[in-house]
């Protein structure tokens, strides 16, 4: 039944595509990255995009000989494991774990070693803030888990998530900035937060945090977070404030965003434009409840269909979901999409997209899915009901059951949610 839409289909893959390859690490690297000439000059990699960034970076930098890799399990390109002198470390994402530790302790090592004439270069992406874990004194790796999870299922914002994050660390909130002392610093960012404030992306282990710990204190109270006795306490503890600016040493250094979601969105729009397809931009910092979005750009969907013309919406951002069953399997995207079929209703000629660009929706093992007009249609006839789904956070059972994930492995790039809705001027 899918063959009757794979036009669609292969269009809507075609423009994630587009949009992911313009994000990767080969076309955002930029040819001239710093040497060190008097020093030594370390990289060390950190997120999603990590490995695929520290490869560009060794094909580009003569006479590097140790660095750092910090990434998600499987997030590592095929050829990494035998590059000569890279210390690679596999940490717990979207939770931290014992590797994230380790990570964390690593990376302030070889900073702390660093000299005047040496040279620090941060490649960043998405997910530093848990493949990195230095917890404050005071508070253990457990009260970190546990924060982070309920901070992940309040619905509360990447910022908000990452404003507190900053707080319980000693290397996020520009430290490792401080860490590295005398040394330059130069950090290369792919963003994926809304907005692509770099203080943001991973927590900004060597960007100046704009954030206090009394609005980290306001977040947790706003969405109810229970804390341990020591995490409360570590809120509180003016020590645990992120340092000012002109701690950091950053008269000699440079922060460069080098993509963001408004680059993936160009690309599928160029992508759109080429193929005859009216294209409507709704932006890269989105942020709405999932669900709620998805339904909002059906409504959308819906009222440009009547004008007969052949169209595609893109819009891009990070959405939030508010986990009700701890058990469900689900995903910002995947919650976008059911949201968005149910108020589709099987309109005629409507077929949407919605994928993180990393590969990975959430904890699942898919990049997102597709909906067609036919979803509801097919749901029915095998006993799957889409609202129970939606409300137990079980969407990526719902797709996972029609054939409709997209599953594509780990992109290893990073500038976070894409979505793309078809609108067939033909039908």
């Amino acid at each position: 039944m899918q063959s009757e839409f794979a036009a669609q289909r292969r269009d809507l893959l075609s423009l994630f595509e587009c949009a992911v390859e313009a994000v990767s690490a080969e076309r955002v690297m930029p040819k001239l990255l710093p040497s060190a000439s008097q020093g030594r000059l370390l990289p060390i990699a950190i997120g999603k995009a990590a490995s695929a960034m520290m490869s560009v970076a060794l094909e580009r930098i003569e006479g590097v000989s140790s660095g750092l890799v910090v990434t998600r399990r499987g997030h590592l390109s095929a050829d990494f494991t035998a590059r000569q002198g890279i210390e690679i470390i596999e940490a717990g994402h979207p939770v931290p774990n014992l590797q994230s530790v380790r990570a964390a302790e690593r990376a302030l090592e070889l900073a702390h070693a660093l000299g005047p004439q040496d040279h620090l270069l941060l490649l960043l992406s998405g997910g530093g803030s848990a493949l990195l874990s230095a917890p404050v004194e005071g508070i253990t790796l457990a009260d970190k888990r546990s924060t982070t999870s309920s901070l992940l299922a309040s619905g509360a914002t990447i910022a908000e998530i990452n404003a507190v994050r900053k707080h319980l660390s000693r290397i996020k909130g520009g430290r490792l900035a401080v860490a590295a002392g005398p040394a330059r610093v130069t950090t290369l960012i792919i963003s994926d937060v809304p907005g692509d404030d770099p203080s943001f992306v991973s927590s900004g282990p060597t960007v100046a945090d704009n954030t206090t710990l009394g609005e980290a204190r306001e977040i947790v109270e706003k969405y109810g977070i229970p804390l341990s006795n020591s995490t409360r306490r570590a809120l509180a503890d003016p020590a645990n404030e992120t340092p000012p600016a002109d701690s950091l040493g950053l008269a000699g250094s440079a922060i460069m965003v080098i993509a963001r979601a408004r680059d993936a969105l160009a690309a599928a729009a160029t992508w759109g434009t080429a193929r005859d397809y009216a294209v409507t931009d709704l932006g890269d910092t989105l942020q709405a409840e999932a669900r709620y979005l998805g339904a909002s750009h059906a409504a959308l969907a819906r009222r440009l269909a009547a004008d007969g013309k052949r169209r595609v919406i893109i819009s891009g951002g990070e959405t939030t979901v508010t986990v009700v069953n701890k058990h469900g399997r689900g995903g910002r995207n995947l919650e976008y999409l059911l949201g968005c079929a149910i108020a589709l209703g099987g309109e005629p000629g409507i077929c949407a997209l919605a994928c993180d660009t990393d590969g990975i929706d959430g904890t699942e093992e898919a990049a997102g899915a597709i909906v067609t007009p036919d979803t509801l249609s097919r749901a029915a006839a095998l006993g799957l009901d889409p609202a129970e789904h939606l409300a137990s956070n079980n969407a990526f059972l719902f797709f996972a059951a029609l054939g409709d994930l997209v599953v594509t492995g780990p992109t290893l790039t990073n500038v976070n949610d894409f979505r793309a809705i078809i609108i067939d001027g033909d039908r």
